[in-house]
């Protein structure tokens, strides 16, 4: 079982910047991937980011590629997803998320759905919301 706790939204302007953080409270993170997904009111969820807890490995979904940086503490178990120019768009509850048996290539994937194909076992929080206003 994996714990999960998202925190660092709130309400910006267009053009402004925060940084989600999402604790994991686990010991068995060391070598899967984790990421980001999004999912505003009315929408489909959205895989935004994922990153090798072994490693430096990272995937980015085109919609936030160059604005959003995903990246990790391993010492203390904590995913970061830095957003900078974000947009009205943005506005959504965005979610971390532990994907166990994904392959990175479809880490992406995996985080826009809550279906677990066979052998894959995901996790995410309660999610924190983010608010772009124009």
């Amino acid at each position: 079982q994996v714990q999960l706790m998202e925190s660092g939204g709130g309400s910006v302007q267009a053009g402004g910047s925060l940084r989600l953080s999402c604790l994991a409270k686990s010991d068995a993170i060391s070598s899967i991937y984790m990421g980001w997904f999004r999912q505003a009111p009315g929408k489909e969820r959205e895989g935004l980011a994922s990153i090798f807890t072994g490693g430096s490995r990272t995937y980015y979904a085109d919609s936030v590629k160059g604005r959003f940086t995903i990246s990790q503490d391993r010492a203390n178990n904590t995913l970061y997803l830095q957003m900078d120019n974000l947009k009205p768009e943005d506005t959504a509850m965005y979610y971390c998320a532990a994907l166990f048996g994904v392959p990175g290539s479809r880490t992406l994937q995996a985080l826009s759905s809550a279906h677990e194909e066979e052998g894959e076992r995901k996790f995410w929080g309660q999610g924190t919301q983010v608010t772009v206003s124009s």
